[in-house]
């Protein structure tokens, strides 16, 4: 018989399902609702998430065998983690599994941004032919502001480089010295903001970063800056981007992230100058395999009081 139980409710590649039952009863539940989690959550003494399930007091305190709760992928946001340390219940995430494909998708979004490709190709499956009204901007020679200068952003720093763009970063929890040892020029966020063609946004959603970009942010950029984000929702204050936009000072933003997930049709995702994508940074066959292949490995270390890569309380 196993010696543990492990419940998923977000889902997980097969192949990281395959680790788990090397040691483990793997019962998966993709889909659960908040109230049948709550029932039978108290038979596991491990759980995996993903985004969508929210792991907070009250789940934890219906799981008396439970020891760890794993993330598969980076943001812990749905996870309540001081209800974990109050419980005495480890959490792990898999934090390098998904760098490329958010990196990758952040470069796309900026290119489709500044060529309008949604629009061309829209216009293309409507039968028209609008060639003159798609003078786009070049990334070449312009200033990327990053502002979160961890493994993604200074992922996304080393490929826009590719471009020959010029690289500030702002990242309070990343050193001078390593921000310039990962490609960046080390600046303030005052200074960032008033410098930067494009800001791209990569941290994630805590008490101090949320709408870091506010009105009083957007006040300081320069006029016709484009806005990026593929990190969390809540970094950005929605509402002052739209009045960035809606005045004609922010000449677009691409956005894959929102403070309310599915945001709906919003006046922001309808708006002609929005590129918009339903969180799908992490949505690649490679990012998803070696997410769970991760997150499967840190479960059964922790199940087994081994050494944690990546114990996040």
């Amino acid at each position: 018989m196993a010696a543990w139980k492990v419940l998923l409710t977000d889902g997980l590649e097969e192949n990281g399902k395959e680790i788990l039952r090397s040691a483990a009863e793997v019962t998966d539940q993709s889909g659960i609702s908040a109230e049948d989690l709550l029932k039978v959550v108290g038979q596991y003494d491990a759980l995996i998430v993903r985004g969508r399930t929210k792991v907070t007091e009250s789940v934890l305190a219906a799981a008396p065998h439970l020891k760890v709760v794993g993330r598969a992928g980076v943001g812990v946001d749905n996870i309540d983690l001081a209800a974990a340390k109050a419980y005495q219940v480890t959490v792990v995430n898999s934090p390098l599994a998904t760098t490329v494909a958010v990196a990758e998708l952040t470069l796309s979004l900026m290119l489709s941004l500044v060529r309008e490709l949604p629009r061309a190709d829209a216009s293309m499956k409507a039968g028209k032919w609008l060639k003159k009204e798609f003078e786009g901007r070049e990334l070449f020679g312009k200033t990327l502001g990053v502002i979160g200068f961890g493994r993604i952003g200074s992922a996304v720093a080393t490929r826009a480089k590719a471009f020959e763009m010029k690289i500030l970063a702002y990242d309070p929890l990343v050193s001078a010295e390593e921000i310039k040892k990962r490609g960046g020029e080390p600046v303030s966020l005052d200074e960032l903001l008033a410098a930067a063609d494009m800001i791209t946004m990569h941290m994630p959603l805590t008490a101090d970063s949320r709408n870091l970009l506010n009105a009083e942010a957007l006040a300081k950029t320069k006029a016709g800056v484009y806005i990026v984000c593929a990190a969390r929702g809540g970094v950005i204050d929605e509402e002052a981007l739209l009045a960035a936009l809606n005045s004609g000072h922010a000449a677009g933003a691409a956005l894959d992230v929102f403070a309310n997930e599915p945001p709906g049709t919003t006046e922001l995702v309808a708006h002609p100058h929005v590129i918009d994508s339903p969180h799908i940074g992490a949505q690649t066959v490679e990012a998803q395999a070696r997410a769970a292949n991760d997150i499967a490995e840190e479960i059964l270390n922790a199940l087994a009081g081994k050494p944690l890569r990546w114990k996040v309380a």
